[in-house]
């Protein structure tokens, strides 16, 4: 990264994310009201004091802001370095008092997602890495998974895809099913190698994904969107189709197996 170095671009996303965990601690999950946004999406008190705490860490004069609970500003178009950030990511799992919600920062420049660093601090995890540094998992140096196939894979599903049945076709499978909270923190558990794979088919907004692919990416894996092409973040419009991400030894099962579940009529059944 040219003018900007990795390291102090981790110090600051390590410094936001002990702001974001001492307002995290003045809340409790569970017994939080929450508003709801066009589209059903719930907001709470949370996130509005989350988002305020990580732009006084990580803004600097000259780069970009995105974020879900911010105005969008699209002088960010302009900047080489932008801030792609979700203060709460998983606010249903929040306000239901499931353990499955992050605080979620990504690091980009020149629209790659280049450092990131997701905090759960329900269950008191913090992924941090870079391109350059690798991953870490509570401190201690991560890596993505190598295993050889989709067979007796652990690939994390979203709760809420699942619940709509967009998961059934992938019930008799060869591969575990997890559905889980999140799609941040599910992307940071395989940066870590805490499962081998996750994708969604449903379409996500930047500040969803950015942080988590900047550390799967990190961390040896691979993230590409459904059209099998890499991820692209501060475009005019943030919200992308679908993601892919897992270890890199999956990448042609997993590329073939959404092709064929786009195209049922491909072949006759998932295996």
């Amino acid at each position: 990264m040219s003018n900007v170095s990795y390291d102090g671009v981790l110090n600051r996303i390590q410094s936001a994310i002990e702001s974001a965990r001492a307002v995290f601690a003045r809340f409790t999950p569970g017994e939080i009201v929450a508003e709801y946004k066009a589209g059903l999406d719930p907001v709470t008190e949370a996130d509005k004091a989350l988002d305020a705490a990580l732009r006084n860490e990580l803004l600097r004069e000259g780069e970009g802001w995105l974020s879900e609970e911010s105005v969008d500003d699209l002088t960010r178009l302009d900047k080489k370095h932008v801030w792609v950030v979700d203060p709460l990511d998983g606010t249903h799992e929040f306000v239901a008092g499931i353990p499955e919600f992050c605080v979620s920062i990504a690091f980009v420049e020149n629209g790659h997602a280049v450092a990131g660093g997701i905090c759960n601090p329900a269950t008191n995890e913090v992924f941090l890495g870079s391109l350059e540094s690798g991953v870490t998992y509570n401190g201690q140096p991560a890596q993505a998974s190598h295993i050889q196939g989709l067979k007796g894979a652990v690939i994390l599903a979203s709760r809420s895809e699942s619940k709509r049945g967009e998961w059934t076709q992938f019930e008799h499978t060869e591969f575990i099913v997890r559905p889980m909270g999140s799609v941040a923190y599910k992307l940071a558990l395989v940066s870590a190698g805490l499962a081998d794979a996750t994708f969604t088919l449903t379409p996500k907004h930047e500040w969803d994904v950015a942080a988590g692919a900047a550390l799967v990416e990190s961390a040896g894996g691979f993230v590409s969107t459904l059209q099998n092409a890499p991820l692209r973040c501060n475009n005019r419009s943030p919200k992308i189709s679908g993601l892919i991400a897992g270890s890199s030894s999956l990448r042609n099962d997993l590329t073939a197996l959404i092709r064929q579940s786009q195209n049922p009529s491909s072949s006759a059944t998932l295996r």
